[in-house]
């Protein structure tokens, strides 16, 4: 039996949620390479997303730039309504959109910014991959496709005195991941996810400490933080026909950590 193959003909439209900046906006360009038409969802940062989309269509690929919240269900069913009217049927979902809130002691963590955490992190991937799903799902009518949920080395690091609250969060995107490949391989949609470690993002300067990768290089085997392309990279791979066997992988680059 030979392994399934996207055709060529097939349009690979990838929605990427918090797409303006950081591994989402290496992401898409990524992607743009690989031949996807790319759909980006960006909380608040407009000129960044234009940026993004515009780098993608200097690279030879088609992209839209969505403002929303991921964890707002009407926003999100707003996004894939968007993408798909203007690229075609939705293949791929890049659930990378995460907050963090500022660094800090677990008891000092305001519940408000742990709420957002959830909200973001958990209820947000999950209603952008319920309504990916949807698109996708053989049982609903759509030609298959591929997940991957980007989480975090902390899902099992811990992330104590920094913010314990969003590794948390990661481990129920890793959790996630696995019983949504279990439900959906078999309906064509390979559910699968990336664990970065510390990546040169603004997402730091975000958490109050912007030399935070670099501490985090000192305990990092590699010796250096990542890039996000090296994460983009692994997404890339996760979503091509490569990977056509796997899912319900929680694949690390984490430098060794």
């Amino acid at each position: 039996m030979s392994r399934p193959v996207t055709p060529s003909s097939v349009r690979r439209v990838t929605v990427i949620t918090g797409g303006s900046r950081g591994i989402g906006a290496a992401t898409a360009l990524r992607l743009a390479r690989d031949g996807h038409r790319v759909g980006l969802g960006y909380a608040k940062d407009e000129e960044a997303a234009q940026r993004t989309a515009q780098a993608v269509r200097e690279a030879g690929g088609e992209a839209v730039a969505v403002r929303m919240d991921t964890s707002d269900a009407a926003d999100v069913d707003r996004l894939f309504d968007t993408v798909r009217d203007a690229l075609g049927p939705i293949t791929g979902l890049v659930n990378n959109a995460g907050v963090s809130g500022p660094l800090g002691r677990f008891t000092e963590t305001s519940p408000e910014v742990m709420r957002r955490v959830v909200e973001v992190n958990v209820t947000g991937a999950l209603l952008c991959a319920r309504r990916a799903l949807r698109e996708m799902s053989t049982a609903y009518g759509g030609s298959g496709g591929a997940v991957v949920n980007i989480s975090s080395a902390a899902a099992t690091l811990g992330s104590p005195g920094e913010y314990v609250h969003y590794a948390a969060s990661k481990a129920a995107v890793d959790a996630m991941t696995v019983g949504l490949a279990k439900e959906f391989t078999g309906e064509g949609v390979r559910v699968n996810c990336v664990q970065p470690g510390s990546v040169l993002t603004e997402m730091h300067a975000v958490m109050g400490d912007p030399d935070r990768p670099w501490k985090k290089a000192r305990i990092t085997p590699a010796g250096r933080p990542g890039e996000p392309e090296e994460i983009a990279d692994a997404v890339a791979w996760l979503l091509s026909d490569e990977a056509s066997y796997t899912s319900g992988a929680v694949l690390r680059v984490a430098g060794g950590l």
